[in-house]
């Protein structure tokens, strides 16, 4: 909005007059922009974004085109580089905003709208921002004016660029002669040394002979060491294959010494377990004549006692207990020839399902080996035979390791088991069998559950 410069007191914003009626003697029309604003030349471009920049950051928000309200957003310095053609293209299509730019500029940039100014580029800028008929005028100036610069500094950098070529060639052909006095004292350098060179080869060649013949003669000399020092090796190696040989000999009648004292060994330990089990074989023989003379002469355990012809009463010596926990376990197993059988398979899969079969059986034999140990009890383990390829040999100390025929489970085992000890011998039975702990309890066994045995070998 353009307001008469004579009568101007103040600028107000667009807002402000959009709410009073406008009056038609008081205002002037807003001065029409040149055709294209989008071909000025680039200093009146960036005087025009500049000027429109700086009255844009003084604006009321409510004033400023919605198109330059991201603009208005920018820092002062960036609100003119980062926003030039926004600004631009609202002043050519925004008559509203031209005109707050001019009443902005008349107040508080006066000088900006001059266009007699001595800087053309000032000049045309205000012709165009007044609408003056000189604006395009003046704007061919300045484009004239940029154009001769450009050519001027064109002319200048070409002008630069030619003394810096003809210094660089001076420069070259300096170089150039200074290469060439620098050959020529090279050359004569060159035949000088050449002469002293042909001077010394003679010498050389003399020396060289002498070497020769001093090379010739220490050869000579060599080789006679050398054949006096191969006749040495040789009768150091022959020395040395008897040494060797004669070490040979010692190793091998040692070797024979360490062997022979190894069956002598093996003979002694052999002919010990031989004497073990002929004792073992004649202690069973004497165990077995006694028992049978007891049966003869009626001499058994079952002789009842005086105790026994008590009546009103009957006695639970043929029945086993339930052992219930591993405090109890102890306690028998501390017994004097007890003996501890175990049902294999039904502790091990009680105690570690999750192992295969070999590991499980060898897993318990270990722990009962070790219960064995502690305890001094008999231990018999008894295993279904029936997925077992091969039976092991060797079994762990103090531990009898027991597999069931073919066609026999290893229940049936135990049962035999018990059926064969002699009356009155405490018997333990390890299974959670009901079946099995049942039947050895008739018998005279002791059962106990297969977590409580796993519960003491855990302590073990």
């Amino acid at each position: 909005m353009i307001v008469n410069t004579s009568d101007y007191s103040g600028w107000m914003p667009p807002s402000a007059h959009a709410e009073q009626p406008e009056d038609p003697d008081l205002r002037a029309p807003a001065p029409s922009p040149p055709a294209d604003w989008r071909e000025l030349p680039e200093p009146v471009r960036l005087r025009l974004a500049e000027l429109a920049a700086e009255a844009l950051g003084k604006m009321p928000r409510l004033d400023i085109p919605q198109q330059l309200r991201p603009v208005a957003k920018f820092a002062p310095a960036k609100r003119a580089r980062l926003g030039a053609t926004a600004l631009l293209t609202t002043l050519q299509d925004s008559s509203v905003f031209r005109t707050a730019t001019l009443e902005w500029l008349r107040e508080y940039r006066p000088d900006a709208l001059n266009p007699n100014d001595e800087d053309s580029v000032a000049a045309a800028t205000a012709a165009l921002l007044l609408g003056e008929a000189s604006a395009s005028s003046r704007v061919r100036l300045v484009a004239k004016n940029a154009a001769e610069t450009a050519l001027r500094a064109e002319r200048d950098a070409a002008i630069a660029r030619s003394q810096r070529l003809e210094a660089e060639l001076a420069q070259v052909r300096e170089e150039l002669r200074a290469a060439i006095e620098a050959v020529e004292r090279a050359r004569h350098e060159r035949d000088d040394e050449l002469v002293k060179l042909r001077g010394r080869l003679r010498q050389q060649g003399v020396g060289l002979k002498q070497a020769r013949d001093t090379a010739e003669q220490a050869r000579a000399e060599v080789e006679q060491v050398h054949a006096r020092q191969e006749e040495e090796l040789a009768a150091l190696t022959a020395q040395l294959e008897r040494e060797r040989q004669r070490a040979a000999t010692e190793r091998a009648r040692a070797e024979r010494a360490v062997a022979d004292a190894e069956i002598a060994r093996q003979s002694a330990r052999e002919a010990r377990e031989a004497d073990e089990v002929r004792l073992k074989l004649l202690v069973d023989t004497l165990d077995g004549a006694v028992a049978g003379l007891r049966r003869e002469l009626s001499l058994g355990t079952g002789a009842r006692r005086p105790a026994d012809h008590v009546r009103g009463a009957r006695s639970a010596a043929g029945a086993g207990s339930q052992v219930r926990d591993a405090t109890a376990l102890d306690r028998l197993l501390a017994m004097p020839s007890v003996h501890l059988i175990v049902d294999g398979y039904n502790v091990t899969k009680t105690g570690y399902p999750e192992l295969a079969l070999a590991d499980q059986r060898d897993r318990l034999v270990r722990q009962l080996a070790a219960l064995a140990s502690r305890t001094g009890a008999e231990v018999t383990v008894v295993f279904d035979g029936a997925g077992v390829l091969a039976v092991p040999t060797a079994a762990a100390r103090g531990v009898r390791v027991l597999f069931s025929k073919r066609g026999v489970i290893a229940d049936d085992v135990i049962r035999e088991l018990v059926a064969a000890e002699p009356s009155g011998r405490p018997l333990v039975v390890a299974t959670s069998d009901r079946a099995v702990a049942d039947s050895t309890r008739t018998a005279g066994a002791h059962s106990v559950a297969s977590v409580v045995l796993l519960s003491c070998l855990g302590r073990v």
